[in-house]
Order: C-alpha cells, then structure tokens, then sequence
C-alpha cells in the first residue's frame, strides 16, 4: 500500500466527476518504451494507455514521469491508463513525429528545477542563461546548482558570473565529493516536493542523486579528460523518492530541449534589456547605429555586457523560430485532420450507395 500524498498527490488533483470506483489515480515514477511504472494507493505497478482513449479522434495529453493520471484495474494484467490530470508545471520539446506538430512533455508537475552546471571547463554563462528560460517557461522554480566547486580554480569568480546572469534566483555552489553545500538543498528538498534535474552529462547529475539517496541508483562515469565532459547515464525516464521525502526526476530527454515558445522564460530571465526596449528616441531603433539607442547607450557606459545583449538577440531568435515552426507544424496537424475526416465521410457515403 501507497499513500499517495507521499508523492505530491492532493485530492485537488483530481476533478470530482472524473473519478470512480474504477477509477483510482496514480503518479507516473518511470518511462519504459511505452509501459508506464505506476505508484497509486494499490502499491507500484504497471500500465499502458487506453487504446480508445488516447488514439480516438480526440487529442489527448500523453503522459510522461511526474504526471497524475487516472487508473482502471486490468484483472491479470497492467492497468489502462484513461487520463492525464492537469500539469502544474512542465519541460516539452517538440515531437520528433513530424505528424504530430505539438509539444511532447518530458517530465511533468515539479516545484523546483535545479539548473546544474560544473565550476570547471564546462562552465558556461550563456547555457545557464538558456537553462533559466526554460525553467521560468516550466511554471516551477530555478535553482543554479554549481557542481564540482572541489576542482574549481576560480569558484568565487564563476559563482558571481552566475549570481549576474541569475538574479533573484538562489545560487548554490556544492561538492559531493568533501559535502560541501548539501546542506543548502535541505529547503528544496522537502516531503512531498519534486525536484527535477536539468544539465548537461558529465556535471555530476547522477553524483547528486546517489549521495541524495544514501545509495547508487546511477551508474556514475568519468568526464573525459580534454573537455570536462562525460555521457548521458540515464536510460529512461525516472522518478526517485528520496529519504528526505522529496522527489527528483531525471530523463535523457532534458539534454535535447529547446527553446519551444519560452517568450515568458525569455522576459523573465531578460527584464533588464526588456525594460529597455522601446525607451530608444526612435520607435524602429535596430539598435545598432541609430542615436538616442537605449540599448547602446547602457552598454557603452558599462551598465550591460554586450555579450549579454547579443545572448538575448541569438535566444529570441531562436524561440522566435520555433513559435513559427510549432505554428506551421499545427497548421499542417489540423489542415491533415480535416482531410481524414473528409475521407471518412465520404467513404460512409460510398458505401450507403
């Protein structure tokens, strides 16, 4: 027996008329292939969607780790999965079917998004910068995790780089190796909570998860050496529930997010250069040459980094690019839709003739 409220679950979850007697929910805790591992007040098992429900002519929401879904008992066999309850918050990236034209969530429903990056060479500004847009675009709240601080030359100077680029947002330098810092996570990891994992191989992902389980659950391996960097250990999507009662998710899939329609992330990591824009003399400043450029002016009298500026150009570009894409993907979705509905209706009229 489970009590789902050890796992984040309320009854404010879940609408009253969508639950049953043969209906029970449940939270997604591992992604294998298409078979979901369930845990729900029925302990830990396994299930698969309903074929009716999730391939009819309605969408949908698939779910992922992370996500409450409502349950039906399957005597012998895995549960049918007949619902995605509403998401708190979320990380999508677009669907690798080209058909689908739509989001496809990677994990779901955490509170905290823990951005993590090595105080080594793999120390970069402009990745934590794109990692704080697409944790402010989840709906959860970022943390920068500097990992490593035991082999960082100059910790103290890379720390104020990421106080700079994340401001209002706690930053927390840490070794697993001496245990330095750990005991600054004690607010985040709370029962009940989850925590999900965003950061690029070899930054000691797995390290973290282990030394917070009290136990190896990861496979652990070695950067290389010309690069600081390492390999991917997660295999599948997974949630962990950790001794302190708070939860962590890690998955393969968070190396290949993009900046899928992030223009509030994007605002809200940029607020500064927002503020600026449209203060210029001139109403269509390029903010290149034009005189009176808000943007020039602060960065020639030192108030923004230039490269700062340039960061924020390349990444609203970028979510610029994909809200069009995801916008062309739809169009094509919905325009494929009409004509399959055409053909059906016009196949029951051949066959009435």
């Amino acid at each position: 027996m489970i009590d789902l409220a050890q796992y984040g679950y309320t009854e404010a979850e879940t609408e009253t008329e969508a639950t049953s007697a043969s209906r029970t929910p449940a939270r997604v805790v591992a992604v294998h292939r298409g078979r979901y591992e369930l845990a729900s007040s029925e302990g830990t098992q396994f299930g698969k969607l309903k074929t009716s429900v999730f391939y009819g002519r309605e969408m949908r929401v698939f779910p992922t780790v992370g996500d409450f879904v409502l349950i039906e008992g399957v005597e012998g066999g895995d549960c049918q999965i007949v619902r995605t309850l509403d998401r708190k918050s979320y990380f999508a990236r677009l669907d690798p079917d080209p058909v689908g034209g739509k989001q496809q969530a990677v994990a779901a429903n955490f509170d905290f998004v823990f951005i993590m990056t090595s105080l080594n060479k793999d120390f970069s500004a402009n990745r934590i910068e794109r990692y704080l847009i697409l944790a402010r675009q989840s709906g959860a709240v970022p943390v920068v995790i500097l990992t490593k601080a035991d082999l960082a030359e100059n910790a103290s100077g890379l720390v104020a780089v990421a106080q700079a680029i994340a401001s209002g947002v706690d930053v927390i330098p840490l070794s697993v190796v001496n245990e330095t810092g750990l005991d600054r996570l004690g607010e985040y990891l709370l029962p009940g909570k989850t925590v999900v994992f965003l950061g690029m191989s070899g930054v000691g992902k797995s390290s973290l998860l282990n030394t917070l389980m009290g136990q190896d659950v990861m496979a652990v391996k070695t950067v290389r050496e010309d690069d600081d960097r390492g390999r991917h250990t997660t295999t599948h999507r997974q949630l962990f529930l950790l001794p302190s009662g708070a939860m962590v998710i890690d998955t393969p899939g968070m190396r290949s997010l993009g900046m899928w329609e992030a223009d509030d992330g994007l605002s809200e990591t940029f607020a500064d250069i927002e503020e600026l824009l449209g203060t210029c003399r001139f109403s269509d400043c390029r903010h290149e040459t034009e005189p009176g450029c808000a943007i020039r002016t602060a960065i020639e009298r030192g108030e923004m980094a230039h490269g700062r500026w340039e960061s924020y150009i390349k990444l609203k570009r970028e979510s610029l690019y994909a809200s069009d894409k995801a916008a062309l993907l739809r169009e094509k979705f919905a325009r494929n839709k009409e004509i399959a509905v055409w053909s059906r209706k016009r196949k029951k009229r051949e066959d009435v003739w």
